[in-house]
């Protein structure tokens, strides 16, 4: 005869890698449906395939659609990083706290990917349609370095008003 035991909840904040790993992911589909698909800026191969040629466009729809995957299986991870933390019982995250991830790991992205893409493997840039004008990389970065310190800012608020509830029970 099995028993349905019942965990206790467990008074501790949810892990931060759910919404960590869900910004990073989401931050990517932004960049892919926004500057790959809507405004055409660039693809994932624009420098070394052009998107001139039909072959060269049909090879970066396909990278851009690895690319998609890629961040799809990040939003995935996040997904079920915080599906165990709430099978856990840890509390669920509040606004601030979850929005502050979100908006850090979208930060992240933006300055991982234009580091790696735009400045070291040169891949593309932001604006490739204009020739890769340097200043559209770094205001890129300097989106993504904000994004980082407004989603640290929010997570820490939203963090300090779940460890006062904690504090109060």
């Amino acid at each position: 005869m099995s028993a349905d035991v019942r965990k206790a909840p467990v008074q501790e904040p949810p892990s931060p890698w759910g919404g960590l790993l869900m910004g990073i992911g989401l931050g990517g589909f932004v960049d892919g449906i926004v500057l790959h698909e809507i405004f055409q800026w660039h693809h994932m191969l624009t420098n070394h395939e052009s998107d001139k040629t039909l072959s060269g466009l049909e090879l970066n729809t396909v990278a851009d659609g690895f690319f998609h995957v890629a961040t799809w299986i990040f939003v995935v991870a996040g997904s079920v990083v915080m599906l165990r933390s709430w099978r856990q019982g840890r509390m669920s995250p509040n606004l601030p706290f979850h929005l502050g991830l979100l908006l850090g790991g979208w930060g992240l992205f933006n300055v991982v990917e234009g580091i790696v893409d735009h400045h070291v493997l040169k891949v593309h840039h932001v604006r490739d349609d204009l020739g890769g004008p340097l200043s559209w990389d770094l205001g890129f970065l300097a989106f993504g370095v904000l994004l980082m310190v407004v989603g640290w800012l929010l997570y820490r608020r939203g963090l300090a008003r779940m460890q006062r509830r904690i504090a109060q029970r």
